[in-house]
């Protein structure tokens, strides 16, 4: 059975039918890309799922994680954008369809009109050329009429029959054609058409069904690959010490507490409630920009480490994938990923050499202000050199340094003087200590 044959009159629930298959696809295109979405967020949480003591599970997850995605890209590319394209067309070619089909029934329609429209001139016509007629006969025996009157109303008639048979031979003539244009749309034109949808159809049908395939392949195709990873889950997990993991945290969080632990701050104001602390000036002591300069390198470091994990993690999913290429040659040749591999650890070398190069500022910082070598020139400018004292003082109060800035002094201490009062009432110093901030310039004598 076809369309064309058995639906020929049934165009507004072919028009519904081939409707609802493209509301289908796009059904199916959300749905995939729900799911694309949720194997990202998914593979996204189990990468950022960190804890020392459990890095080798770690790295395996991150290894699941890279096939997780694995799978939301392929479903993407291979199934979203692929049958989005399929549809544009889809839709274009049952645009197509439809117009061709709509535009057959408005030609037929609009023969019909001009068959209507001559068929009604001609029963006019010919109900006058029979008033005509009848008029001549009635005239002809009419007593009273002349000669003239008669042979007038006989040639009268005459010309309304023969425009009657005119508008008759018109109007055959129009029958003739819509009969022909009749028989060419139900029997040619509109099967032709509505096989063309039932094949549009069938079309779509099979190319859903492939997808449907399509989505169960792409998960089966990494589904050994995520065997091993879970394996490997399995194997770390019973390597796990709890001691280790927790002696590890405690010592992990001291590093980070070193690195990152900054004067705090308080809105307690200074004994004496006349003076206002200083405002932050452009240029403020080395002290800081140790500090700073520590914290873009350790910045610097912490970026090549990532680059780094991402590397090994890249090494360890191509040796999985290489050994279950081995294991199973039908899933592809494990030669093939020879050259990945190079590359990788080729990339794994220069992040090494990279982070054993940064590695060395921060102790190499310490002890002196010039930057240690010319690899390190984007930190230049946070190499500066460090102030010598203009002058010393000694402390007349005791002051305690509760704002940003400042810093508390004792009754009696000798102070180094950094920088002297531009006006506003306060001076900097530097402690014996090594604290370096600003105190009021009327609790400090100058001199010893």
């Amino acid at each position: 059975m076809d369309w064309g044959t058995d639906l020929w009159d049934q165009y507004d629930h072919l028009d519904k039918h081939t409707q609802s298959g493209l509301d289908l696809v796009e059904r199916y295109i959300k749905f995939v890309k729900e799911r694309t979405e949720i194997e990202q967020s998914y593979a996204k949480q189990l990468r950022f799922s960190n804890h020392g003591s459990f890095q080798e599970i770690l790295n395996e997850l991150n290894d699941y994680a890279g096939q997780r995605e694995l799978i939301a890209e392929n479903m993407m590319t291979g199934i979203c954008v692929e049958l989005t394209k399929y549809l544009q067309d889809l839709k274009q070619e049952r645009k197509t369809h439809l117009s061709d089909a709509k535009k057959a029934q408005q030609n037929l329609e609009t023969s019909f009109k001009h068959l209507e429209s001559t068929k009604k001139r001609y029963a006019k016509e010919w109900a006058e050329a029979e008033k005509a007629t009848q008029q001549a006969e009635k005239t002809e025996h009419d007593l009273n009429a002349t000669r003239l009157d008669v042979d007038k109303a006989k040639q009268h008639a005459h010309a309304r029959t023969h425009t009657a048979e005119e508008c008759r031979n018109d109007y055959a003539a129009h029958l003739q054609k819509y009969n022909k244009e009749q028989n060419f749309f139900y029997y040619t034109e509109i099967p032709q058409i509505f096989n063309k949808m039932q094949d549009m159809d069938e079309r779509r049908i099979r190319r859903m069904a492939e997808a449907y395939c399509q989505f169960s392949d792409i998960e089966k195709k990494v589904l050994p690959i995520i065997s091993k990873c879970l394996e490997g889950i399995s194997a770390a997990g019973m390597k796990i010490d709890e001691k280790q993991s927790s002696t590890s945290l405690v010592l992990s969080g001291l590093e980070m507490l070193s690195l990152k632990t900054t004067p705090k701050e308080s809105n307690q104001q200074p004994p004496d409630s006349s003076l206002n602390p200083p405002k932050v000036r452009a240029k403020l002591w080395p002290f800081s920009k140790k500090h700073k300069r520590k914290k873009r390198l350790q910045g610097k470091i912490e970026d090549i480490t990532k680059e780094l994990q991402k590397a090994q993690d890249q090494s360890e999913a191509l040796e999985k994938m290489k050994g279950v290429y081995e294991q199973n040659p039908q899933m592809g040749d494990p030669s093939s990923l020879e050259p990945q591999i190079t590359e990788t650890a080729q990339n794994l070398g220069r992040l090494r050499g990279e982070l054993a190069k940064y590695e060395v500022i921060p102790h190499t910082c310490t002890y002196t202000p010039d930057p240690p070598h010319n690899i390190y020139t984007e930190f230049e400018d946070e190499f500066d050199d460090i102030e010598s004292p203009i002058g010393q003082c000694t402390a007349l109060y005791t002051f305690e340094g509760n704002s940003e800035g400042t810093i508390s002094i004792t009754e009696g201490e000798l102070l180094s003087i950094m920088e002297e009062d531009k006006g506003d009432g306060w001076m900097r110093v530097l402690r014996a200590s090594g604290e370096e901030g600003y105190i009021p310039s009327s609790y400090v004598k100058l001199g010893p």
